[in-house]
C-alpha cells in the first residue's frame, strides 16, 4: 500500500473548546482562582484566570445534587442523587502547576433524602448539609463525623450560612430574641466557664416555607426562628460590622435582621424573585440578583437602591446564584443559560451615601456550554477570534490567543463579546475576506451585518436586512479582496462588503447592496428570485465574485450570475437534499474524474443527505467524482489549503462533516478517503479551515469545538526517519547474529519485535554442544540479558514463549527459556506487570495459556515414559527365550497333534 499515495495525510487534535458547566452548583475558593462546576455527573475544577482544566472528578453514576469548595480550597465536597456525599482533599500536583491532585478521603450517607444545599465555615473545618427532609447536619470535614443534628419541620432546606456573632458579653443574650428567651438554669450558668471562643458560632438555615432558623452550635439548640418571608429563602449572609443578617427570598423581598434581638431592621421589596444576595464593602452595601438578570446594589442602613434602574433581561439571562468574598474584586453570577459573569465592584469603594451609580461593569463572561454549535468561522486577518452560532439569538466571539500574550482573562476559548440583535435562533453566518465583517441569518426572517473591531472594542450591527417571509437558512458575503492600493484594502473595517446574498425557507434568494455609510433608510433587495422548490440550505460565492451557488432540500444545486441573478446551470444527481456547497479556491489544478479531466471555469463540491460528497465541473455541470463513506447526512464540505508542489502536481483535498459525528478528508484526484477525524459525540454541523496553517475547526451538537492540526509534514518526516532507523537496526541485528553476540542480538530482536530471529537465537543457545557451566540456558550472557528485562520486554518475551509453547517442535526451547524467566524474577514482579497500550492482553491470560499447553506436554512426556517401560519389559521377555549361539543347531520341536 506504500505506493498508493505520495504521502499519508494526518491530523491531530491540537485544542478543544469544551463545556465546563451544564447546570447545577458553581462554587469558588476565596482567592478567586479555582472554580468548581458541575458537568452532568462529573465535577470540574478550572483555573478562572487561564481557563485551564485543573482536575476532573468522575461521578458515581447519578447527577450531582449540590457541591461546594472550602474557602481555602483544601477540600471539595460532592453530593449526588445516589444519597452519597464524597469528600475529596485537594493538593497542588507535584508534577504540574496547572493540575490539582484530588484524593477521595471518605464517602458518607448524610441524609435519607438527597442533599440539596451545602455550606462551609470560614475556617474550612465545618460542613453543613441540608436536605429535603428538613434536617440540618454539621460535620467535621477532616474527621468525617457528624457533630450536630438540627431537626426542623419536614420542609426542604434552601439556604445555609455559618457565621459568628460579634457580641459575646455575659450580660447580652447573644442572638436570643425576647420571645425565645428562657430562664437560665444552673447548668446553663455553668456553661459560662466554657470556652468563650465558640460561644458565638451560629448556623442560619432558610427553608421552603419562608422561615429562617438560627441554630446555636455551642448550646446545640435553635436560638431563634425568623418568620417574615412567605416563599423560598434563597440567600443568607451575615455582616460582623453591622451585626446584621441579610435574607433574600423568592417572595421578591430582602430583609436585614438585627443579630442582637433578631428583629427586622428593614424590609425592601425588590419586585423580582431573588436568587442571590450578600453584603459588600464591610456591610455598608448589599447586592441582589434574580429573575431580571441584573446585579443590583442597595444601601444597608436605609434600603435605598444605589444602581440606576435596569431593564429586565431575557429569561435565559436570569441569575440563579452568585458568589462574593471580601477583597475578591468582583461578584460572580451564574445565569440560567449556563453563562458565568464577573461583575466588577471597584466602583463601590468610597461610594457617597447619596450617590447613584451605573450598573456594575462586566469584567468577563464565561460560557459554561456553547449549546449546539450550528456554524462557525475565523475572524480578523490574523484569525485570532472565532465566531460561533450556538443555537441562540446571539453570536459568541471567543479568543484564540495563545502564549505569553494572553492577559485579562482572554485565554484560548475565552468569551470576548456577544453580538446581540436577532430575536430568534441564528442559523448561518458568513465572514468576508478581511475578517472584520460578519453576516448572520436567523429564524426571525432577517439578516444582519456586523462590524467587528476588537482593537477599539467595537462590536456593532451595521445593517439589518428585512424582506424574507420565512427563516433564513443561508447567507454569503463576497470573498474578493479589493486592489491593494484602495482604501477598502488598507482599512477594511471602515469599508463594508459591496453586497450580501441570502437564502430562505421561502425558497427565494435575495441580493442586498450594503450601504457604505450610516443610513436610516432600510435597505431593499436589489433582486429576488424564486430559486428552488424547497428550503435553501447553503449559498456560496465564486472567488471571482461573478457567480454564486444555492443548495436546496429539493436535491439540486443551482449556479447563478451575481449581477443579473439568472440561472447559469443546474447540478442534478443527489438523491436527498443538499446541505452544503463550496466553490473550489483560486488556482485549484485540474482534477481527473471518472469521465476524464475536469477543466474550464472551475470546480464545486457539494454534500448531501444521501451520505455522499460530489465534485462537479462548472464547464458542463457534470459530476466529476462521488465520495462515499459517511454513515449519515453530509452537513458541511470545504476545500483544504493547497500544499506546496510535490512531484510536479498539487495534492487537492476536501473535508466533509457528517451527522455521524465524523470529519473525513478525501483525495480529490483519487476519490479515496485519506483520514477520518473522530472527536465528537453528535452531529458535526460546522466546519472551517485556517488559510495558512490548514487547521480544520469542527463544531458539533455536543457543544464541542475541535481544532485539528495538520501533521502531515511531521508525520512524513517521522515515518522516513523510522524507516531509516529500522533498516539500520536490521543490519545491526544481522551483524550481532553473525558475530555471535547473543546479548546485543536478543535485546535488539526484542526491540524490533522479530519472533522468528529471536527463536533462532534461543535455539542455537539451548542446543549448543558445550553449554557453559552454571548457566541456566547454556550461556551466562543470555542468562544475564533475560534477568534484566524491562516490563515491556518481559511481557513481549512471555507472549513469544506462549506462542512457541503451542508447537511440539519449539516446546523444548520455550520451556527452557520459561524456566530461566521463572527463576530470574520473583512472582510478584511477574504477576504485577502493567504494560501501557496492551488493551485486551493481561499477564494472567498469558500464564493460563502457558499452563494449559505445559500440562499437555507433561502428559505426553508421561505417556512416552510409560511406553518406554513396555519396551524394557518386552526386551527382558525376549532375553528369556534363549537365542541360538553360532554353530549350534537346535533340534526341531515335536508338536503334539
Amino acid at each position: 500500500m506504500a505506493s498508493k499515495a505520495p504521502y499519508q495525510t494526518t491530523f491531530e487534535v491540537e485544542h478543544t473548546i469544551q463545556p465546563i458547566y451544564t447546570g447545577g452548583s458553581v462554587t469558588l475558593e476565596q482567592n478567586g482562582r479555582i472554580l468548581a462546576t458541575t458537568l452532568g455527573e462529573d465535577a470540574l475544577l478550572t483555573d478562572l484566570n487561564t481557563g485551564r482544566q485543573l482536575a476532573k472528578i468522575e461521578g458515581d453514576g447519578e447527577l450531582i445534587s449540590t457541591m461546594t469548595l472550602t474557602p481555602s480550597a483544601s477540600h471539595l465536597i460532592i453530593c449526588s442523587r445516589s444519597l452519597s456525599m464524597r469528600i475529596y482533599s485537594l493538593t497542588p500536583s507535584p508534577t504540574s502547576a496547572d493540575d490539582v491532585k484530588c484524593e477521595l478521603l471518605r464517602t458518607l450517607k448524610p441524609h435519607t433524602t438527597p442533599v440539596v444545599i451545602l455550606a462551609v465555615d470560614q475556617t474550612s473545618t465545618l460542613l453543613a448539609t441540608g436536605a429535603a427532609d428538613g434536617v440540618v447536619k454539621v460535620w467535621d470535614i477532616l474527621g468525617g463525623y457528624n457533630t450536630h443534628t438540627f431537626r426542623g419541620p419536614n420542609v426542604l432546606i434552601s439556604a445555609l450560612h455559618f457565621f459568628e456573632l460579634v457580641a459575646s458579653h455575659k450580660e447580652e443574650e447573644t442572638g436570643i430574641s425576647a420571645r425565645n428567651r428562657k430562664k437560665r438554669t444552673k447548668h446553663e450558668a455553668e456553661d459560662d466557664s466554657k470556652n468563650e471562643a465558640t460561644r458565638g458560632f451560629r448556623l442560619a438555615s432558610g427553608s421552603q416555607d419562608g422561615k429562617v432558623r438560627i441554630w446555636d452550635l455551642y448550646n446545640r439548640n435553635c436560638a431563634s426562628v425568623l418568620d417574615s418571608h412567605v416563599s423560598d429563602v434563597r440567600a443568607l449572609d451575615y455582616s460582623p460590622e453591622e451585626n446584621a443578617l441579610l435574607t433574600a427570598s423568592r417572595d421578591k423581598t430582602i430583609m436585614w435582621w438585627d443579630a442582637k434581638t433578631w428583629k427586622v431592621r428593614k424590609v425592601v421589596p425588590v419586585l423580582e424573585e431573588v436568587e442571590a444576595a450578600g453584603f459588600l464593602e464591610a456591610g455598608r452595601l448589599s447586592y441582589t440578583g434574580g429573575a431580571n438578570g441584573n446585579i443590583r446594589i442597595w444601601q444597608t442602613d436605609n434600603g435605598r437602591e444605589v444602581t440606576k434602574p435596569q431593564a429586565a433581561k431575557n429569561e435565559a439571562d436570569s441569575i440563579v446564584s452568585a458568589i462574593f468574598f471580601r477583597d475578591l474584586g468582583f461578584i460572580l453570577s451564574v445565569q440560567t443559560d449556563h453563562t458565568i459573569v464577573l461583575h466588577a465592584t471597584a466602583s463601590l469603594k468610597d461610594l457617597d451615601s447619596t450617590a447613584t451609580i451605573a450598573p456594575l461593569e462586566q469584567l468577563r463572561r464565561i460560557s459554561g456550554t456553547h449549546d449546539e454549535i450550528i456554524d462557525l468561522g475565523y475572524l480578523l486577518p490574523d484569525r485570532s477570534l472565532l465566531a460561533l452560532a450556538t443555537n441562540s439569538e446571539e453570536i459568541r466571539i471567543v479568543s484564540l490567543a495563545q502564549g505569553d500574550s494572553v492577559d485579562n482573562g482572554k485565554y484560548f476559548g475565552a468569551d470576548v463579546a456577544q453580538l446581540k440583535g436577532h430575536d430568534d435562533i441564528i442559523i448561518c453566518l458568513s465572514i468576508d475576506w478581511s475578517g472584520y465583517w460578519i453576516a448572520t441569518g436567523a429564524k426571525d426572517n432577517t439578516a444582519r451585518l456586523w462590524r467587528v473591531d476588537p482593537a477599539n472594542n467595537s462590536f456593532s450591527c451595521h445593517t439589518t436586512f428585512s424582506g424574507h417571509a420565512e427563516s433564513l437558512g443561508a447567507i454569503a458575503l463576497p470573498q474578493v479582496a479589493p486592489p491593494e492600493s484602495s482604501a477598502a484594502f488598507k482599512s477594511p473595517q471602515d469599508h463594508p462588503p459591496e453586497f450580501v446574498l441570502t437564502g430562505s425557507q421561502d425558497q427565494t434568494v435575495k441580493r442586498w447592496d450594503i450601504p457604505n455609510g450610516v443610513t436610516r433608510k432600510a435597505p431593499r433587495a436589489l433582486y429576488t428570485r424564486k430559486a428552488h422548490d424547497k428550503d435553501i440550505n447553503a449559498i456560496d460565492i465564486h472567488h471571482t465574485g461573478q457567480f454564486f451557488a444555492s443548495a436546496s432540500q429539493d436535491k439540486t444545486v443551482k449556479i447563478w450570475s451575481v449581477q443579473e441573478g439568472e440561472v447559469q446551470g443546474i447540478l442534478r444527481g443527489h438523491r436527498r437534499g443538499v446541505w452544503s456547497v463550496k466553490f473550489a479556491p483560486k488556482d485549484t489544478p485540474t482534477i481527473t474524474g471518472e469521465s476524464g479531466p475536469a477543466a474550464g471555469r472551475g470546480l464545486i463540491v457539494t454534500g448531501s443527505g444521501d451520505k455522499t460528497v460530489k465534485i462537479w465541473n462548472l464547464s458542463d455541470y457534470s459530476c466529476v467524482r462521488t465520495f462515499e463513506g459517511h454513515a449519515n447526512s453530509v452537513l458541511k464540505v470545504l476545500w483544504l489549503r493547497l500544499p506546496g508542489e510535490e512531484k510536479g502536481r498539487k495534492h487537492v483535498q476536501i473535508a466533509s462533516a457528517g451527522g455521524d459525528g465524523l470529519v473525513k478528508v478525501w483525495d480529490a484526484n483519487t476519490g479515496e478517503l485519506e483520514t477520518t477525524l473522530d472527536n465528537h459525540e453528535d452531529r458535526v454541523w460546522a466546519l472551517a479551515v485556517h488559510p495558512v496553517t490548514n487547521t480544520i475547526v469542527s463544531g458539533s451538537g455536543d457543544s464541542t469545538v475541535t481544532f485539528w492540526k495538520d501533521t502531515t509534514a511531521s508525520t512524513q518526516a517521522a515515518t522516513a526517519a523510522a524507516a531509516t532507523q529500522f533498516v539500520e537496526q536490521e543490519q545491526e541485528l544481522q551483524n550481532y547474529i553473525h558475530a555471535g553476540s547473543y546479548r546485543q542480538a536478543i535485546t535488539l530482536a526484542l526491540q524490533l519485535n522479530h519472533p522468528g530471529r529471536l527463536l533462532s537465537l534461543f535455539t542455537s543457545v539451548v542446543t549448543q554442544n558445550t553449554p557453559e557451566p552454571d548457566s541456566l540456558c547454556g550461556s551466562k550472557a543470555v542468562d544475564e540479558v533475560l534477568a534484566n528485562l524491562s516490563d515491556e520486554q518481559l511481557f513481549t518475551l512471555l507472549l513469544r514463549i506462549r506462542d512457541w509453547n503451542t508447537n511440539n517442535k519449539t516446546v523444548t526451547v520455550a520451556q527452557k527459556i520459561l524456566s530461566v524467566v521463572m527463576k530470574s524474577y520473583p512472582a510478584t514482579r511477574l504477576c504485577n506487570l502493567k504494560i501501557k497500550g496492551r488493551k485486551g492482553k493481561s499477564v494472567g491470560d498469558v500464564f493460563d495459556a502457558l499452563k494449559v499447553y505445559s500440562d499437555r506436554h507433561y502428559k505426553r512426556v508421561e505417556g512416552m515414559v510409560d511406553e518406554s517401560y513396555l519396551v524394557d519389559y518386552t526386551l527382558r521377555c525376549m532375553d528369556g527365550l534363549g537365542f541360538i549361539d553360532e554353530g549350534v543347531v537346535m533340534e526341531p520341536m515335536e508338536i503334539e497333534s
